[in-house]
């Protein structure tokens, strides 16, 4: 969202750590979750907190996403995966939406996660979250 959104306070933060992920070669990849996430909050009126885009610039601003970054395959695999997470976790609540994108990153062998909201992500497995902040402060130094 925050890459995807010019107005939004850290747009630059969230641009400048995907620069930083490229740069140094490393591949940053979309999951069909956060697609799903994207639409209902870039859609979704003003007045209870979305940002009251039209289908048709959330679907532009989705195309353009896919022609960036490969979206990860939504294989048989990441129930399976997803399930035993919930339940060896006991999620609860929202964070079940989250555990699914750890789920696929599993499935798909991805390693490490970008993210606004580590603490949404810790625990649920060896996928190494890092918040924006922590690549620039790195790069920066």
């Amino acid at each position: 969202m925050r890459f995807c959104n010019p107005s939004d306070i850290q747009h630059q933060l969230a641009t400048n750590a995907i620069s930083i992920l490229l740069a140094q070669a490393d591949e940053c990849f979309l999951t069909a979750q956060v697609i799903v996430e994207f639409w209902v909050v870039s859609t979704r009126p003003t007045e209870v907190n979305g940002l009251g885009w039209t289908v048709e610039r959330t679907r532009s601003i989705i195309d353009q996403l896919l022609d960036r970054f490969p979206l990860l395959e939504e294989s048989s695999q990441i129930f399976p995966n997803w399930l035993n997470l919930v339940t060896n976790n006991k999620v609860i609540g929202k964070r079940t939406h989250d555990t699914r994108i750890i789920a696929a990153a599993i499935a798909n062998r991805i390693t490490h996660l970008l993210t606004f909201n580590p603490s949404d992500f810790t625990g649920l497995s060896n996928v190494v979250v890092t918040h924006p902040q922590e690549l620039v402060t790195v790069e920066g130094n």
